[in-house]
């Protein structure tokens, strides 16, 4: 543990590691307001971090997260399942998406993306049980991270 925190910190310390930062925070705000501009409902009405919380009830009000989440991860797009404010769903269904941009900004990935990323994202939430729109979606996703090798940043 240690250990791990010593090399934690000492990236940290690197002056590439302010810059990362920063572009993970632009592409976690453009990620929102793309989604915003889908009609979908950002609980604290966009972000000023890394990551996002999706009220899906207001696009998909029978849509749970937990369905989402599974349509999202095999379309290959990473998504968890969350509850989001005066969820009556439990813990287990919930009513909301956690996103979140450090893995894609590490991949190189830039603020233009984000919006291709809503779009994928949305195709699959409005039919998150049909296996030829995730296929299709998932074709998509891994032909666009051909140009994002892993660790780019």
């Amino acid at each position: 543990m240690i250990a791990a925190k010593a090399v934690a910190f000492g990236e940290a310390l690197t002056p590439g590691f302010k810059d990362y930062q920063i572009q993970v925070k632009k592409n976690a705000q453009a990620l929102a307001q793309a989604l915003v501009d889908k009609g979908y409902k950002i609980c604290t009405g966009g972000t000023d971090n890394h990551s996002m919380l999706v009220d899906l009830r207001t696009k998909f009000p029978e849509l749970t997260g937990k369905v989402a989440e599974a349509a999202l991860v095999a379309a290959d797009i990473t998504a968890n399942k969350n509850m989001v404010p005066f969820d009556d769903r439990s813990a287990f269904q919930t009513s909301g998406l956690r996103l979140g941009t450090p893995a894609i900004t590490t991949r190189g990935a830039k603020e233009l993306l984000m919006g291709e990323i809503a779009e994928l994202i949305d195709t699959v939430l409005h039919a998150p049980e049909d296996e030829a729109v995730i296929t299709s979606v998932r074709t998509k996703v891994n032909d666009i991270m051909k140009d994002y090798p892993m660790f780019a940043w």
